[in-house]
């Protein structure tokens, strides 16, 4: 290891230190000894009080544990469990009613409803990706996804499909009748896009067979740029904007009766640009990298150079895009995202800073420098001077007002007004479902969102009632009601506490992104249940969920729903479990593998090479969005099954085995892959194997201890 430097009394890393202060402090009216010793006091402030919440988290296990080895599961007493978890303090007192009364947010946080794009801020590629997918192509989302049929003459072939364009031209024009109604006629018989001048003011006409004809509502049409040969017209629907591009030279436009060569949908709001579940940082090293990746989006630096179709390219953040609008007057739209961070959460530790030589927080590190990076945005990501930190697998209130504790001595020592710093809540973890109004409560004054992670959720609840009883599959726990009570509560628990208008109220991610038809017809259930945003896996597929923020108006569902009555503990406390005997032998060995591949396809490239999250093909080979959230579900819904005797610990070992030649088989064609079959003690495959046969020991069962170990002796082993 480096040796390690002495600055206000910590034990540094020489990385760290570099980056602090030739990179991250560049340009900052703050010296390098104001931020350390500042630090420094954080870390002394806070790091008992982390110790003693994560005890806490370790105690109230154990005795729910216990709780179930005399009573059983929760559905045998419910009345009993809830009257268990209030006497030991899981439950606390719900707040008196109470409005949140954070300030200075952003319109895509309070005001505006859209797709929101979680991505590793540790891949240079995929975090400009998502910030510049503030804007996206329908035609190319359309064409390239099975959005639009692959069936027939449809199917996209090598070459470009007239009739699949046709196609897309066909589905573009209906959303635009949907959305942009036309007074008379259809936007599939226009011939012509017209911006006509009155006086001082422009208005939209468009030319059909029929005549001229305007939109039903004329006040959509908000600005114009370019010429009638090559032009870009700008409309707004529920606060979201959709530009149609004029271009009859193009090939598309050519071919197109009125010239329209793409229509640009306004697609992800917001981005978090994630250090969590999606990367792969185990050590100072990889802790710089994420945050110089960090500090590039914030500054405007950050720029990817790749190879692409044969060419280099060279991919940077995008500028705003300019307009007139229908006065002749400059009108301006953000160029990219509103980019949030999301911080580690309570548990980890990190060696790249010592406090009387142990490790400290990693979440508390994160806190200082994420927020430090921050200060570089001078208006171009947050135009109120707003910094947005999402803060994941907080357990209860209690961590809650934790985390705004460490937010506020952060703001102290960077010289920030208080609550500058804005907290996204993650409720992932049972504790905080069940507690959520007082969790809110707690950082009324800085949340800005509320979000269901539903795959985390479902890990806690296998974990928090390990000892109940044999989980069910995990298609199975999806339809369960203990699911729709949680997503239930969180919106309207949001709404009584005055989340509409004013912060974000999010949903969890889609899975599965090849099939984007599938989510076209799911995924509106989010916007529908009155959620502002909800996580989608691609810039494509926030073009095409922002078509769901034009079908419904979110403001109008949360209304609907105000007033409707919350979920009990009962619901959120309900998932059954089941007998042993209740699933055949072939039942139970196929749950088994599909789970332990999926632990294998996703552990082996972390381990390996270090990706955080990936697209991993499950045992059917679609391709699912892997991160450590999914690797937790399975790992548990794996240790709960050996725990209570459906499997044997040499029928997970021999499954584990038979799934890595087939996980082998899917890597084929990755030059840096190294083969599990070949070696079964491997650091990667022993690490995904003790995922599950140690699961049921792990702290919350998150994959995390073990995930790090062993990819620092990976990197140990290939640094000789």
């Amino acid at each position: 290891m480096s040796t390690y430097l002495t600055k206000s009394g910590l034990s540094l890393h020489p990385l760290l230190v570099d980056f602090v202060e030739k990179e991250a402090l560049k340009g900052l009216a703050i010296s390098a000894d104001q931020f350390w010793d500042g630090f420094a006091n954080l870390l002394r402030e806070h790091v008992s009080t982390n110790a003693r919440l994560l005890a806490r988290r370790d105690d109230l296990q154990s005795q729910i544990d216990e709780w179930h080895h005399k009573y059983g599961p929760v559905t045998n007493n419910p009345q009993g469990y809830e009257f268990f978890l209030r006497d030991i303090g899981y439950l606390v007192d719900e707040p008196a009613d109470f409005t949140i009364e954070t300030e200075n947010l952003d319109p895509e946080i309070s005001s505006i409803c859209g797709p929101q794009l979680v991505v590793p801020v540790s891949n240079a590629r995929y975090a400009l990706n998502a910030a510049n997918a503030r804007w996206g192509s329908l035609y190319d989302a359309l064409y390239g996804t099975d959005a639009i049929s692959r069936d027939g003459e449809l199917a996209p072939g090598t070459g470009f499909n007239a009739a699949r364009g046709a196609a897309v031209v066909a589905r573009a024009a209906q959303f635009l009748d949907s959305s942009f109604p036309l007074a008379t006629g259809s936007h599939a018989d226009v011939t012509g896009y017209h911006v006509v001048k009155d006086g001082e003011t422009r208005f939209f006409e468009v030319e059909t067979a029929a005549g001229r004809t305007g939109l039903r509502d004329p006040s959509a049409f908000v600005g114009y740029a370019g010429s009638q040969e090559s032009a870009e017209l700008v409309l707004r629907h529920n606060g979201l904007h959709v530009i149609l591009a004029i271009d009859f030279k193009s090939p598309i436009g050519s071919t197109h009766k009125a010239g329209l060569s793409d229509v640009i949908v306004e697609s992800a709001l917001t981005t978090i640009q994630d250090c969590e579940d999606s990367v792969a940082a185990v050590d100072a090293e990889d802790k710089v990298g994420v945050y110089r990746n960090w500090l590039g989006l914030n500054n405007g630096t950050l720029e990817d150079t790749f190879e692409k179709g044969g060419k280099t390219v060279t991919r940077r953040l995008k500028a705003d895009r300019t307009y007139k609008d229908v006065n002749g007057q400059p009108l301006v739209l953000k160029g990219r995202s509103l980019l949030l961070v999301r911080n580690v959460g309570h548990l980890m530790t990190t060696d790249a800073v010592l406090l009387d030589g142990k490790p400290v927080g990693e979440g508390l590190m994160d806190a200082a420098v994420t927020a430090l990076c921050a200060l570089h945005d001078k208006g171009d990501n947050s135009r109120t001077g707003s910094i947005y930190v999402v803060k994941p697998k907080m357990h209860g209130p209690e961590e809650v007002a934790f985390a705004c504790a460490i937010f506020a001595s952060v703001e102290s020592f960077l010289g920030l007004k208080p609550n500058t710093i804005k907290i996204g809540i993650m409720d992932e973890e049972r504790r905080t479902s069940a507690n959520l109004k007082a969790a809110i409560y707690e950082a009324r004054a800085r949340v800005f969102f509320i979000n269901t992670g539903f795959l985390d959720r479902t890990g806690d609840e296998i974990h928090t009632s390990m000892e109940a009883g044999a989980v069910l599959r995990k298609d199975e726990i999806k339809s369960e009601r203990w699911i729709s009570s949680y997503e239930d509560r969180n919106v309207l628990i949001g709404l009584a506490c005055g989340f509409s208008g004013k912060a974000q109220i999010g949903k969890g991610m889609w899975a599965r992104p090849d099939d984007m038809a599938a989510m076209l017809d799911a995924k509106i259930g989010h916007p529908n249940a009155g959620a502002n945003t909800a996580w989608v896996p691609s810039p494509t597929a926030a073009t095409l969920h922002a078509l769901h923020y034009h079908q419904v108006d979110v403001f109008e569902a949360q209304t609907r729903r105000h007033n409707q009555a919350v979920p009990g503990l009962s619901d959120l406390f309900s998932m059954p479990v089941q007998a042993p005997y209740s699933l055949s032998r072939e039942e139970i060995t196929r749950e088994l593998e599909n789970n332990a591949q999926g632990i294998l396809g996703y552990v082996v490239r972390w381990v390996q090479q270090g990706v955080g999250c990936s697209k991993v093909p499950d045992i059917n080979n679609v391709g699912l969005m892997e991160d450590r959230a999914t690797c937790r579900i399975s790992s548990q819904a794996v240790a709960n099954w050996l725990r209570h005797g459906l499997v044997s610990r040499d029928e997970v070992t021999s499954t584990f085995e038979r799934m890595a030649v087939i996980v082998d088989q899917q890597n084929e064609g990755d030059p840096i892959y190294r083969p599990m079959a070949e070696n079964y003690q491997s650091v990667a495959f022993q690490a995904a194997l003790d995922l599950a046969l140690k699961g049921a020991d792990q702290p919350s069962g998150y994959t995390e201890p073990i995930l790090h170990a062993a990819r620092r002796k990976v990197k140990a082993r290939d640094a000789k």
